[in-house]
């Protein structure tokens, strides 16, 4: 048994979807330390260049708005005219928007839906063919979409399409896995918690008071939400199709408190 190269990622190219902060962030910086390339891709230009910068020559930026199916196929054309084969790729771009029941507004539903569902959804369509072209049966390409505890139970909040957003892309993620396992392309999701982000300015600006509602006594730190990743992407995870892994400090799943705000 060969377990010391098990999570490696040398020789593998990767792209995360709202790269340049938070958690997608950390993610990508988990990868470029295991030895990937890495895009990044971020609709605020700047962001995107600054921390492809800040983690080095592994890392490439590749901004744009990928809200819409055009923004998905620009992407998708940039990503395979510099790169044949893409052996990861992370959805992790993502909105969120909160507002009462009776003042909800469509523009808020829409926004939030057609960027954490509609668009991982067309992205890996439109990437299809990278990911066919590095997937075998010795080294199958990953898709790695992140979901949120929040589309595993309610919170206090009023963010009606952020929660319904999370449950479709796990129960998305399952029928994908479906799909495309037979070809060598594994599915699987991520379900983080608490962990500070822009999404996530409670856990940023008030860790500690949010640290008390979570089993484990603390938030997620960056290394947290890389570890999983990692396993997701590496040849750790190559048996692991169709799963949503929870990533939250046990508050899903081994809490007996009430909701807390997550990711």
């Amino acid at each position: 048994m060969d377990t010391g190269s098990l999570f490696s990622l040398e020789g593998r190219v990767a792209l995360v979807t709202g790269g340049s902060r938070g958690i997608g962030r950390m993610i990508a910086s988990g990868f470029v330390a295991q030895g990937a390339k890495v895009y990044i891709t971020a609709r605020k230009i700047q962001a995107c260049l600054d921390t492809a910068a800040e983690l080095g020559p592994n890392c490439i930026p590749l901004p744009g708005d990928i809200s819409t199916v055009e923004g998905c196929q620009a992407l998708a054309d940039a990503l395979t005219k510099a790169e044949p084969k893409l052996d990861i790729l992370v959805n992790n771009a993502g909105a969120a928007w909160g507002a009462p029941f009776a003042e909800f507004p469509e523009s808020g539903w829409d926004k939030v839906m057609d960027l954490n569902v509609k668009s991982p959804f067309f992205l890996t369509q439109k990437l299809h063919g990278a990911l066919k072209a590095a997937a075998s049966a010795g080294r199958p390409a990953k898709v790695i979409n992140i979901g949120s505890i929040d589309g595993l139970r309610p919170n206090p909040w009023e963010t009606y399409s952020y929660h319904a957003s999370k449950a479709a892309i796990h129960h998305l993620t399952r029928r994908l896995a479906a799909h495309l396992a037979p070809q060598h392309i594994h599915v699987s999701a991520i379900a983080p918690g608490a962990f500070a982000s822009e999404m996530n300015r409670a856990a940023r600006d008030h860790g500690d008071m949010v640290a008390k509602a979570v089993p484990a006594g603390r938030i997620g730190q960056p290394e947290d939400m890389a570890g999983a990743a990692i396993f997701l992407a590496s040849r750790a995870g190559d048996y692991v199709v169709g799963e949503v892994l929870t990533v939250d400090g046990g508050v899903a799943h081994a809490s007996l408190g009430h909701a807390m705000d997550s990711e």
